[in-house]
């Protein structure tokens, strides 16, 4: 498919990821040898636009980093995938973000330890962002009072852009980002944190409360679900690799994968088949560097 370009903005976290690959999750008290040892930059946002810059968007990221060393190496990995610091405040006193992640050989699962002092990105700072031009801003649904903030100036600053926001787990006051965006992104995490068992059932209620025109629900190896104002439902089932080696950041991939798609003036039917098979593709790929390209070829 012919590449689009369009500037994207993306807000939210960038994480130090230490991963060690295992044969299998080990159990309690074990100590056990690591099949392979990395590092990634990771972070949701950040994630989505390391795969939006792999489609030909110009990428661009603002959030908080610690004045350490390590986050000198995530502003380098981010220039390497294509990813334009816009704004990064530098948090004195601070240890970078990181995630201790076991993947496991036999499963493809993750299971992750986040450890964070690090403080997030308010809307003074986001003040100092020049907003002109940007095609699509994606927020991270984190801190959502001062998130509210910037999205009320990105419709102001920047009125033609697109607006999503994900969802990804229960937060105070989340609601104040229901209203605004012109699309969620949901994690099953979050619809099931709030005792939804049925993904078209979580997504009326959700419709009923929010003015966004469309909406994404994961839902991991059952696909994805989505919703618009039309009151168009469907569901999309996942795409299965021939093996699972690599889980982490699907959801992400899934999401880079649905902005790509409403960029490109797709139906959202449209998006989410494209999206739900790049996230699948995604977990029997190991990584995020070329994913993309790899995926097209071969779907």
């Amino acid at each position: 498919m012919t590449r689009a370009r369009k500037r994207i903005l993306g807000v939210g976290i960038a994480t130090l990821d230490i991963i060690n690959q295992l044969a299998e999750y080990p159990p309690e008290d074990a100590e056990v040898r690591a099949v392979a040892h990395y590092r990634a930059r990771g972070g949701n946002a950040a994630n989505s636009l390391a795969m939006l810059a792999q489609y030909g968007h110009h990428c661009h990221w603002c959030g908080t980093l610690a004045d350490d060393v390590s986050s000198d190496w995530i502003r380098a990995e981010l220039a390497r995938q294509g990813i334009t610091i816009m704004l990064d405040t530098r948090c004195a006193n601070t240890t970078t973000p990181t995630s201790y992640i076991v993947l496991s050989q036999a499963s493809g699962s993750r299971t992750i330890v986040h450890y964070r002092d690090l403080p997030e990105l308010d809307a003074a700072a986001f003040n100092s962002v020049a907003l002109a031009d940007f095609d699509w801003v994606h927020f991270e649904g984190r801190q959502p009072r001062e998130t509210a903030q910037m999205l009320a100036r990105v419709r102001t600053a920047c009125p033609t852009a697109q607006i999503s926001v994900e969802l990804e787990k229960p937060r105070p006051d989340l609601e104040l980002l229901f209203d605004g965006p012109d699309g969620l992104l949901i994690s099953r995490a979050y619809a099931q944190a709030l005792g939804f068992k049925q993904p078209e059932a979580f997504l009326r209620n959700l419709a009923a409360r929010t003015s966004a025109a469309w909406l994404v629900l994961g839902w991991g190896a059952a696909g994805a679900y989505y919703w618009t104002a039309a009151g168009e439902c469907g569901a999309v089932p996942a795409y299965q690799p021939d093996q699972i080696l690599d889980t982490l950041g699907a959801g992400d991939c899934l999401n880079a994968a649905v902005i790509d798609g409403q960029l490109r003036g797709l139906d959202l039917a449209t998006t989410v088949a494209r999206a739900v098979r790049l996230a699948g593709f995604k977990c029997g790929y190991l990584g995020f560097d070329g994913v993309v390209n790899a995926a097209e070829s071969v779907m």
